[in-house]
């Protein structure tokens, strides 16, 4: 598996594309809530394929991708609007990994310049990661992370790369 590097522009231009599309699913197909994967595949982009977050807590997807395709992530993120805040806000990680067959994969930060979700301008932040694209076949990804103030993400997606 080769690496993509992704750099500190694209990967946040990559970030707000991904929340944009986060934000932008109807809560009975959110990707984000999903705990099954069954939504993974909601309004993929044609350029790549994201795989989403979650709330929090332990959650295992199972989920067909297209082989060939660039799958873009966040192992921790966070976004608000520009009410909010005029700058991106961070979390304060004690751990963050994310691992694809037991290799670990590298994680970088990523602040996204401003973008708009329905009427509001929002600013984010996460550590990310991408894979470049994949051979069809079956993948295991792993994904945990923690933050200071008791935050945490444990997930796993049982991943099939089909096509190609």
């Amino acid at each position: 598996m080769s690496e993509w590097q992704i750099s500190d522009e694209a990967g946040g231009v990559l970030a707000a594309r991904w929340w944009q599309w986060a934000l932008s699913a109807p809560d009975e197909v959110s990707p984000v809530a999903d705990e099954t994967g069954e939504h993974a595949g909601w309004r993929q982009p044609e350029d790549l394929w994201f795989l989403a977050g979650t709330y929090g807590g332990r959650v295992v997807r199972r989920c067909e991708l297209p082989a060939g395709r660039r799958v873009f992530f966040p192992v921790l993120n966070m976004q608000h609007t520009k009410l909010f805040s005029r700058k991106a806000m961070s979390l304060n990680v004690t751990k963050a990994t994310a691992h694809l067959n037991g290799v670990p994969l590298p994680l970088k930060e990523f602040v996204a310049p401003p973008f708009r979700v329905g009427l509001r301008m929002h600013l984010a932040w996460g550590l990310w990661t991408g894979l470049a694209p994949l051979t069809p076949g079956q993948y295991v990804l792993e994904i945990k992370g923690e933050t200071a103030e008791g935050f945490w993400v444990d997930t796993t997606y049982h991943l099939t790369a089909v096509g190609g």
